[in-house]
């Protein structure tokens, strides 16, 4: 934006004025005087089109240093019938395309259209995710995520700053009892009035752009992890808080991109250094009475900051009802966690061997005799797509590593490109299957991300399931070394026009015993 005014608002020359007065143009100076007015003009209007702190812009009736006034400046260079009349409203309504900003960078309160974050709790004072409220701007790697991302990794900045006046012999931290209230967030977005941020969640489809929101989510879960992790006292040691896991994420309901949209959540549960966040997601919308949209459980893990082992969070102690509701559950989902972790290798059993050859059938022609292939059937190799990328500075978190919702968005964002290429049709995001973060990534890591349709669900043809696999590999070239950091499940399905329209969904098939396998795992892991 910067470019184009400067290019259009440079100073013109100044012409010789032809003889025929009775078409005389515009920007044709009649005095020298009136060639200085227009100069003078056009560096203004320059200056507060692109300087970074006139973001809102003066009345028509603001003073010139020259003692001037805006509009009397802006009359030679009026494109109007009558350019005499002409006021800076006019000039601005020209120029009607321009994004207005909903934050200051000099600090100034935030004007009506910026993103106000609400907190359900009074004492918790809300974060405004429209406004930077601490450093400047350069000093945050959020800056290159969502303004709801960054607006949150700056609401962490208090606590951070407090707990980095702790030296290395600083001794632990100790457990403190909270309740789920002091730790709850919550986020709006102001969708259906500010089109500045409407545009930056939109995808080509006039939908929300799940990943920059799953992204948002991870952010959020974050913060307020520090929120339920951080007391006063600043001699204790900080923690290193990560995301180790994301429990099944469904979409219980379409999210429109011209409504109003909150996502909020607290701390649910606590063990012994870990602790789980659920995020709900809810919009209000006509077309359904329940607004919950989307429920999130996220599992954070606290490391020692200098040793890196495991170390010990605030208690929490549920007050309501509905609380010690989640808490139950949360020890269940946790017990279950443990339970699948202690259990040893299950041994090959003649009905697993029967399910192996039963998928393979028909894979095997398709290698053998692929003239005789079933053509409403397609082999997984064949549905893969892939994308590599080093991991820069500008995608970490506050600790120096990648930020995990980037992990998720990018993942989610290939995984939406594949079953769209599989589906020739554009796919309805369903849910994410259990996420589990097995390796931290760091800044120059070469990451490739490798995803295929694994398995669909034809049975219902007014809904049918696309499952698509995503794996996240970390390469070292220097080490010739490859290994997983991280595997993602997402389903998707079809919009309810295309299934209309007589589209079809192709069935997928394992050609070797490795694909086999992996579609028999997710097969057990969903039922």
């Amino acid at each position: 934006m910067k470019g184009f005014f400067f290019h259009c608002m440079k100073p013109l020359r100044p012409q010789p004025v032809p003889h025929h007065h009775h078409h005389h143009h515009l920007f044709e100076p009649s005095s020298f005087n009136e060639f200085k007015i227009r100069m003078h003009a056009q560096t203004l209007v320059s200056y507060f089109f692109v300087s970074d702190s006139a973001q809102i812009l003066p009345s028509e009736d603001t003073a010139l240093p020259n003692g001037g006034q805006i509009h009397r400046n802006l009359d030679c260079i009026s494109p109007f019938s009558n350019p005499r009349s002409f006021s800076l409203a006019q000039f601005v309504s020209r120029f009607s395309q321009l994004r207005r900003f909903s934050s200051s960078s000099n600090g100034s309160p935030p004007r009506d259209d910026s993103i106000p974050a609400v907190s359900l709790d009074s004492s918790n004072p809300p974060i405004d995710a429209g406004s930077s409220i601490r450093k400047p701007a350069v000093f945050w790697p959020g800056i290159h995520h969502s303004p709801v991302t960054k607006a949150l990794w700056e609401a962490r900045s208090s606590i951070v700053d407090v707990l980095s006046q702790a030296t290395s012999d600083s001794p632990p931290k100790g457990k403190v009892t909270k309740s789920p209230r002091m730790s709850r967030t919550s986020v709006f977005y102001k969708f259906s009035t500010d089109y500045a941020l409407r545009e930056q969640y939109r995808n080509p489809w006039n939908m929300i752009r799940m990943g920059r929101l799953v992204e948002d989510l991870d952010a959020l879960a974050g913060t307020i992890s520090y929120k339920h992790c951080s007391d006063v006292d600043s001699t204790t040691m900080p923690l290193l808080l990560v995301t180790a896991s994301v429990d099944k994420m469904v979409l219980k309901k379409p999210i429109r991109i011209d409504l109003d949209l909150e996502i909020e959540g607290a701390v649910t549960w606590v063990g012994r250094s870990s602790m789980e966040i659920q995020l709900k997601v809810t919009q209000t919308s006509p077309d359904t009475s329940n607004p919950l949209a989307l429920t999130a459980n996220f599992t954070f893990v606290a490391r020692d900051s200098n040793t890196g082992r495991s170390a010990l969070v605030n208690q929490i102690s549920p007050e309501t009802e509905d609380e010690i509701l989640l808490w139950n559950e949360a020890e269940e989902r946790n017990k279950m966690r443990k339970r699948t972790r202690e259990e040893p290798t299950r041994r090959v059993d003649i009905e697993e061997v029967n399910r192996l050859n039963e998928l393979l059938a028909e894979g095997r022609v398709f290698c053998d005799m692929p003239a005789l292939a079933d053509r409403d059937s397609i082999l997984m190799k064949d549905t893969c797509l892939q994308n590599s990328l080093i991991c820069q500075p500008q995608q970490r978190n506050i600790h120096g590593r990648i930020f995990g919702g980037f992990l998720m968005r990018r993942a989610f964002e290939l995984a939406y490109a594949t079953a769209y290429s599989f589906a020739g049709t554009a796919p309805c995001f369903k849910e994410v299957d259990h996420v589990d973060f097995l390796k931290p990534l760091d800044v120059g890591n070469f990451l490739r991300f490798k995803s295929c349709v694994l398995y669909t669900e034809l049975e219902n043809p007014c809904q049918p399931l696309i499952n698509v696999e995503v794996v996240a590999h970390v390469t070292r070239p220097e080490l010739r070394s490859s290994e997983v950091s991280n595997k993602f499940y997402f389903t998707f399905s079809l919009c309810s026009d295309a299934l209309k329209n007589g589209l079809r969904i192709r069935n997928v098939v394992p050609a070797t015993e490795a694909e086999a396998r992996r579609v028999i795992e997710r097969m057990d892991a969903e039922s």
